[in-house]
């Protein structure tokens, strides 16, 4: 009876991987009533197949959630429109409260027909098995089995805890249940005094921005996180993990954040291979609708690094909501997953993100200093003129004021505070962070990212001649334009590293750098371009397009 109540009550199960030969020594589960094998690939078929009435009681289940999705989404106008119509009334609503109690009760009724029709199937029952003697024991033999099934990871046991003495104890002033720190956005209007009558006028266009942020705002920046769209995704997000589970050797845990979130990871360890870049690590941060499934993943994995991929807060398997502070949050217990728990150095860690994983990336840099380098492909400096772009102009004061106490993702003011190498990959037919036209390559976001970043390392030679020329550099829309450019204005690379050497032997490397006070207009420029082409890669494709692997590079370096 305990067994058919777990079959009740578990989680619903997706998949069996195949077992790599390597892995097909049989072993038992310990602390199990009887001894449970491992699944082979010759038993057992690698897709999950349910008995009759688990599969038709789970297709009711699972379209009962889409109509509680839909009608959870277009609630406000069903209320309004019920409301117009005086169907709220109390005469009303007890006979809907009637029947709404009856279909849950049938909804429990076919739940329990689910579980019955699992405890008749020997691979659910095995997996039960497993799954409660983990647990128990989060031994390795139990987690290893554990590891060849795919099922709601809501169940999945937690891996590491954003507490875990090993991860904190040489830091100080480390995050609290309220969150990691974030750079916040300066007041809106300074030097006004904050009395109590202001505090009021304001509180109005609080409560809206709040209401926009928390509805529509977060859906519209995170479309990812719309539970609809991830039903659709699921069978496209399981065949990804089972390519990085059954061909990449990659291995799934749950980390659990500081504000309560839980993270769905898939780390893949190249260390043990030939290649050299196995000995580096890789943390994936992905873009608005994108999962490490199928994400940006695959770029280094190709490149034949060691991988750390993450899904935001509220995508896949991760909870939560994707709001910049559960993000930082969740880019923190994967950094020190990354580090105690895997195993490697901050100086073999690269940050490398996508898009809107520009802030993610850009928050780790910040906080994390001593990691290896940062390469940040179709991202962009600040979401406020990317938000203005695709909202009516009449909005243009909510739109900012929602940004900035809500959504601030701030990725130029974070990444200046980092001072290790950094990469920008600019997208030459980018239709997303462009302010206008695909075609209008100097409205793309990633100039002004470069621009500041420059700007704020170098702001001696990317004074009036170094900015002008930079800007025209950016503007050429070909290799072969920018090659011109570059040949216009005769840039000696090694003159130009020779001065570089120099000041960072003679000053050291801390930035901002005042190298170019001193230098002929002419000497600027060339050193303002040497820089911008060293710091800025172009791609010519659309912002979607994976980008191919013979194009992760390594950032330059002195």
């Amino acid at each position: 009876m305990a067994k058919l109540l777990s079959c009740v009550l578990g989680p619903r199960l997706y998949k069996i991987y195949r077992e790599r030969d390597s892995e097909r020594a049989p072993a038992s589960v310990p602390e199990t009533p009887t001894a449970v094998t491992a699944p082979h690939s010759s038993s057992w078929d690698t897709y999950y197949q349910p008995r009759a009435l688990e599969k038709h009681a789970d297709s009711i289940l699972a379209l009962a959630s889409v109509f509680w999705s839909i009608s959870y989404y277009s609630s406000p106008f069903a209320f309004f429109y019920l409301y117009r119509k005086g169907y709220l009334s109390l005469s009303k609503v007890v006979p809907f409260s009637h029947y709404a109690g009856t279909l849950l009760l049938l909804l429990a009724g076919v739940a329990c027909l689910r579980g019955i029709g699992r405890w008749t199937n020997p691979q659910y029952r095995q997996f039960i098995t497993i799954l409660e003697a983990t647990h128990r024991n989060q031994s390795s033999e139990n987690k290893r089995q554990l590891a060849n099934y795919n099922f709601d990871f809501r169940s999945w046991p937690v891996d590491f805890h954003w507490e875990e003495p090993s991860s904190r104890k040489e830091s100080r002033g480390g995050p609290s249940r309220r969150g990691v720190a974030l750079l916040r956005p300066e007041p809106l209007h300074r030097g006004t005094t904050d009395t109590l009558l202001n505090r009021v006028k304001k509180l109005p266009c609080q409560i809206t921005s709040y209401l926009v942020a928390h509805t529509l705002g977060r859906r519209m920046l995170y479309p990812g996180s719309v539970y609809l769209l991830q039903k659709a995704l699921m069978p496209v997000l399981l065949q990804g993990q089972a390519r990085l589970v059954e061909e990449c050797n990659g291995r799934r845990a749950k980390l659990l954040a500081c504000d309560g979130n839980e993270i769905d990871t898939m780390f893949v360890d190249r260390r043990g291979t030939a290649q050299p870049q196995g000995q580096k690590l890789v943390i994936c941060c992905e873009g608005n609708a994108g999962f490490y499934e199928v994400g940006c993943i695959s770029t280094p994995l190709e490149a034949g690094y060691s991988v750390l991929g993450w899904n935001h807060p509220g995508f896949a398997g991760s909870t939560g909501v994707p709001f910049p502070q559960n993000e930082a949050n969740a880019m923190d217990v994967v950094v020190q997953f990354a580090i105690h728990r895997l195993g490697f150095q901050p100086q073999d860690i690269i940050i490398y993100a996508w898009s809107i994983g520009g802030f993610t990336a850009t928050w780790a840099a910040m906080s994390y200093p001593d990691v290896s380098a940062v390469i940040l492909d179709a991202s962009f400096d600040d979401l406020v003129p990317l938000a203005l772009k695709v909202m009516p102009d009449s909005w243009r004061g909510l739109v900012t004021r929602t940004v900035r106490q809500h959504l601030n993702l701030n990725n130029a003011e974070q990444l200046c505070r980092y001072l290790g190498p950094v990469l920008l990959i600019r997208r030459t037919k980018d239709e997303i962070i462009t302010t206008t036209v695909p075609e209008d390559i100097m409205s793309n976001r990633g100039n002004d990212l470069l621009l500041k970043l420059l700007q704020h390392r170098y702001p001696r030679v990317m004074a009036e001649e170094g900015l002008q020329v930079v800007r025209q550099w950016l503007e050429a829309s070909s290799q072969l334009e920018e090659a011109s450019i570059y040949s216009r204005w005769e840039v000696e690379e090694d003159w130009c590293l020779s001065v570089l050497r120099s000041y960072q032997a003679e000053h050291g490397p801390d930035f901002p750098w005042s190298v170019g006070e001193d230098m002929s207009a002419d000497g600027r420029r060339q050193l303002a371009l040497f820089l911008a082409r060293k710091h800025l890669h172009n791609f010519e494709a659309t912002h979607c397009t994976p980008l191919p692997a013979q194009n992760f590079q390594m950032p330059w370096h002195l």
